[in-house]
């Protein structure tokens, strides 16, 4: 046997051509957001040290005493590698929304939500102002993704320049774990929370951040993958608070006291299972009722009750419930529920929940992104993990029948747990991380834009305000051609998937761990 190999012996090339042919897949999943591209470039890079090992050992021309020697070497060092981590870290959370487990040391304080004691400042003290009544004003952000469910908001001028006038701290500080966002009514800022063991409903005084009252359940959702905590937002509805919690838990409460008016455990009066990442869906009101969703069965995937007193009114669908929130739209000429569930969409008789019509969309993962109504029968849904989108019309005919049926359907928008917003003809959103324009016309995308991670979007009038999955937030020009970034603020630290609130010109955002309050510079008004 050869003991001294040369270059040509050595098959120089087959490492060469592993790396270049990896390096080539790597750039062709990045640059084409293939889903769960992260993952993959992580199986790629596996795939390439395996196939460099065999080629080390059977093509090499080395001694197969040194061979053996260096293998060894490296299988304990793989051993050690793994019985280490399994022995010293778990998992807690992941790393973004790509699903790769976040490591922690097993030593290391878990993330239970303990961030201080909360520290009640009674109203009157927080704002000098008697606290009798909750008024509400124009420019309030009473439920979530705003007045409408729309997540589009216009008349707030605000200004394009933040490097000449820039945003204004009015307050930061640590909050309690949950992916809910905030519900503005006059000075109230209500918002969900993990404190310990405890599920909590805070109301803030909006402009100095002081905690005026709690409503406290002794539950806790626990997902290793997602994070513990809440999900859903508050609704703000004639001086009450409606919250529904991440186990079922369904609340009312006055908006100003934070006293309990009624409470409804939802799933287990309903005999219904939990969802695997948590009840997420925030409550509806809607002719005096208050909608929510159900369980993981096919079956109640809605629920309504009497918004004065909690009693159960109707129940309603066949398919288990999934991320999204029940809204209120006008199609085809009569108002309805559109509801996203996990194996369909349908639209129900608000006043019965009466399925009205009904589109079967095949299960393939969780589905978050609420449905855009794009005229009087055209209604838009999407969905990340490789669903893509369709655009459904839905008509009914002289004699009563309803029928959905999709006009067109492909892969140009796949947003993961981010809503869409829409700008006449144009829809805009977050295409696995990636900010993406489509033409609603032609059914086809008009451009991607820079990567933002699975965060959130907000419409005012042509700008967007980005919430990135990093914390930043980003101000973006948008049009049909193409975006441009205007500015960014460093708003948060860390992972956040929680949508971003404007209430005028205050800016509302919270992650998992802190939260913030930023006045925005505006123009004059007109």
């Amino acid at each position: 046997m050869n003991q001294n190999p040369n270059r040509r012996n050595m098959r120089w090339w087959i490492p060469l051509a592993l790396i270049v042919l990896a390096g080539g897949s790597a750039a062709y999943c990045w640059f084409r957001e293939v889903n769960f591209v992260e993952p993959i470039l992580i199986g790629i890079g596996l795939l390439t040290a395996l196939l460099l090992g065999l080629w080390y050992i059977f093509f090499t021309g080395l001694p197969w005493r040194t061979r053996g020697i260096l293998v060894l070497v490296a299988a304990g060092f793989v051993a050690g590698l793994y019985f280490g981590v399994k022995g010293l870290t778990r998992v807690e959370g992941s790393i973004g929304g790509s699903g790769i487990p976040q490591l922690v040391w097993k030593w290391s304080p878990k993330q239970d939500g303990s961030v201080g004691p909360l520290v009640l400042v009674p109203e009157t003290a927080a704002s000098n102002q008697p606290a009798a009544t909750a008024p509400s004003r124009e420019g309030d952000y009473p439920q979530f993704l705003g007045p409408d469910r729309s997540g589009v908001l216009s008349d707030i001028p605000l200004r394009r320049d933040w490097d000449g006038s820039p945003p204004k701290t009015l307050w930061r500080q640590p909050i309690g774990l949950a992916w809910s966002a905030f519900a503005v009514s006059g000075r109230h800022a209500i918002t969900q929370e993990q404190r310990r063991e405890d599920e909590l409903i805070v109301c803030y005084e909006l402009q100095t951040g002081h905690a005026l009252w709690a409503h406290t359940n002794h539950v806790r959702f626990i997902e290793a993958m997602g994070g513990d905590g809440p999900r859903a937002t508050p609704t703000i509805h004639q001086g009450r608070v409606y919250a529904m919690g991440a186990t079922g838990i369904l609340d009312c409460l006055d908006e100003v006291t934070g006293h309990l008016i009624w409470t409804r455990d939802v799933l287990r009066e309903n005999q219904l299972s939990n969802l695997t990442w948590g009840n997420s869906g925030s409550p509806l009101l809607v002719h005096d009722l208050v909608v929510v969703t159900g369980g993981n069965q096919r079956e109640k995937s809605l629920l309504a009750y009497e918004a004065a007193t909690g009693k159960p009114v109707w129940q309603a669908g066949r398919d288990g419930a999934s991320y999204c929130s029940p809204a209120l739209a006008s199609v085809a000429g009569q108002e309805q529920i559109l509801m996203v569930n996990a194996h369909s969409v349908t639209g129900h008789d608000p006043k019965s929940g009466e399925i009205l019509w009904e589109y079967a969309w095949p299960d393939k993962f969780a589905k978050a992104t609420q449905p855009l109504v794009i005229d009087t029968n055209r209604v838009f849904i999407a969905a990340g993990y490789g669903v893509g989108c369709v655009m459904l019309k839905v008509d009914r005919s002289a004699s009563g029948v309803w029928s959905a049926v999709p006009l067109w359907k492909n892969r140009d928008m796949k947003p993961k747990f981010s809503n869409l917003v829409r700008r006449g003809q144009y829809v805009y959103g977050l295409d696995e991380g990636v900010l993406a324009c489509m033409n609603l016309e032609q059914g086809k995308r008009v451009w991607k834009g820079s990567r933002y991670g699975h965060g959130q979007i907000l419409m005012v009038n042509d700008l967007l305000l980005i919430q990135a999955e990093s914390g930043d937030v980003a101000l973006v020009e948008i049009s049909p051609e193409k975006p441009r970034e205007l500015a960014r603020l460093s708003a948060l630290h860390g992972m956040t998937w929680n949508n971003l609130v404007l209430a005028r010109d205050l800016l509302l955002v919270r992650n998992d761990h802190e939260a913030a309050c930023y006045r925005l510079p505006l123009h004059s008004a007109p």
